[in-house]
């Protein structure tokens, strides 16, 4: 693990087409972006800071002793979210910073303490992480996304369809040539390219697939990938979702 500091930004939106106020559901008697701060705070990051959208999570965030910062409503992505937030911070330019979805409140650690470590090894400007696909359901399931990389584990393309679509058995099978790769929603990224990003146009397979990080390879930019073996627990989108994570939560 390298030494060098790095800061956990979580954005944080108040509404939610799918769940509203989802953020601030209840997890075991705090709100969710709670949970999931206090677990980024289990991580090696100098520092964990919640980019919300509206004071009523500032607030939330500071009666439970976490940073906060308060951002603009009307960013088009998480990413934009944070580079507001780099940028009220003021931090430097030579700090990494990693990416933490809000509704995670089961993130493991690990998984961004190894992010970090990828990251300032690879010496990139942006990498993400993804893990082996071994269920045929999974491969099809539009909520779950999928990435493919070159042979130097840069994404080529991530897509909520089944990729790489292997032709000659209809996709009733796995490929067998290649590792079919989930993609986890975390995300570091250098202060410069952060920066630069939310001057970056939305592009149409953006908008097409709803995944942000098509603006970065549409743009040209590359996107590290790191392969892990740490399978994330489920993420809260939907009501089934929450209840879900409410039931292993009061498992632990």
């Amino acid at each position: 693990m390298t030494n060098q500091p790095f800061t956990v930004i979580i954005p944080a939106r108040l509404s939610s087409t799918r769940l509203p106020e989802k953020i601030i559901a209840d997890l075991g008697g705090k709100p969710l972006i709670v949970r999931t701060a206090n677990a980024a705070m289990k991580s090696q990051a100098k520092q964990v800071v919640v980019a919300a959208d509206d004071e009523k999570i500032v607030q939330i965030c500071t009666d439970n002793g976490i940073d906060a910062v308060l951002t603009d409503k009307t960013h088009q992505s998480g990413t934009d979210r944070l580079a507001q937030a780099v940028s009220l911070l003021g931090l430097p330019e030579n700090m990494p910073i990693i990416n933490v979805q809000g509704d995670e409140p089961l993130i493991n650690p690990q998984i961004i303490d190894d992010l970090a470590d990828f990251f300032i090894k690879s010496g990139v400007n942006m990498a993400t992480a993804a893990h082996t696909i071994d269920n045929i359901q999974e491969f099809h399931n539009p909520n779950i996304v999928k990435t493919v990389l070159d042979k130097n584990n840069n994404a080529l393309y991530f897509s909520r369809s089944p990729i790489p679509y292997p032709r000659e058995t209809q996709a009733k099978e796995l490929p067998t040539q290649v590792s079919v790769l989930r993609h986890i929603g975390i995300y570091a990224y250098s202060v410069p390219f952060l920066l630069n990003y939310q001057k970056l146009a939305q592009s149409p397979l953006e908008e097409i697939e709803k995944l942000e990080q098509l603006r970065v390879l549409w743009h040209g930019e590359k996107i590290a990938v790191m392969k892990t073996a740490i399978i994330p627990a489920a993420g809260v989108d939907t009501l089934d979702d929450l209840q879900r994570v409410r039931r292993l939560w009061a498992e632990q």
